[in-house]
């Protein structure tokens, strides 16, 4: 017995490894892997695997944004400002999440990861018109606006459509305190597609604010005793461990081929959760 309980810590450990690595990557947070994983694949009820995917998600902002911010591609002026309307969005998911069955939160798993996926896909707008375009007056007032170093050398960016991003991250900490997926995903995309941020910057800087959205609702979950300590130990130190791993890659991946992939992982995955949500199979 003790060589299977032995094994299963091992394959929870591999796993959470990938999905740290991923997560880093791509701004997911690795929630995205680790709900699905846990719940299909290894049976344990979707709210336990939330409450685990949560403390993961602590651990790969802590992993990874510190690299992220050395590295100056995070813009924290940006963060600590989205996180109001995060935080209080993870606050109000979690105490949804008790109202909640599984089955729906499966299905409304699948449907925001498959809705990103198309959003994702969407043409971007010309790089030239938004440069031309005059900034937000808000991101002025703020000082928002910011630089990261490329290939090319030091790039500077504006941002722009403040409130309307606000607005975007309130509903992504709602469905993280849901989920329990960090809600990187959307995070990821209103900064790149709505603020017009760049896209390894939105990445960077949303690893640097699920940490603090992910805690506002995980103690919500340990209140309630959906945190077990031997599921959710090696889930976070084998995405801890990977968000470490997948720090030291973003530099050096081309941007599209982070858009496959952050595309390709949530399309499978969202189909997954809809299917079994629908199927009565969690």
């Amino acid at each position: 017995m003790a060589m299977t309980i032995l094994a299963l810590t091992a394959i929870v450990l591999g796993v959470s490894l990938a999905a740290g690595f991923l997560g880093a990557l791509t701004g997911l947070g690795g929630g995205v892997v680790i709900v699905p994983f846990l719940t299909l694949a290894m049976g344990v009820d979707i709210r336990y695997a939330i409450g685990a995917s949560l403390v993961s998600v602590i651990a790969t902002s802590s992993g990874a944004a510190s690299a992220y911010v050395k590295e100056g591609f995070s813009n924290i002026r940006v963060g600590m400002f989205l996180e109001m309307g995060t935080t209080l969005g993870a606050i109000a998911g979690a105490f949804l999440a008790a109202m909640v069955s599984p089955p729906v939160i499966a299905v409304v798993f699948g449907f925001v990861l498959i809705a990103n996926v198309f959003v994702s896909l969407a043409k971007p707008p010309d790089p030239a018109s938004e440069s031309a375009a005059p900034p937000d007056p808000l991101a002025v007032r703020l000082r928002l606006a910011g630089e990261y170093p490329s290939l090319r050398g030091i790039v500077a960016y504006r941002v722009h459509r403040v409130l309307a991003g606000l607005g975007l991250m309130s509903v992504a900490g709602a469905l993280s305190g849901l989920l329990g997926i960090g809600s990187g995903a959307l995070k990821v995309i209103a900064m790149d597609r709505v603020m017009r941020i760049p896209f390894k910057v939105s990445t960077a800087t949303s690893n640097f604010m699920i940490g603090v959205t992910a805690a506002s609702s995980a103690g919500i979950y340990l209140h309630r005793g959906y945190i077990d300590p031997g599921l959710t130990m090696p889930v976070m130190l084998g995405v801890l461990a990977g968000s470490v791993l997948g720090t030291r890659v973003l530099v050096r991946t081309p941007t599209r081929h982070l858009r496959l992939l952050f595309d390709i992982v949530i399309f499978v995955l969202g189909v997954e959760m809809i299917f079994n949500g629908l199927t009565g199979k969690l």
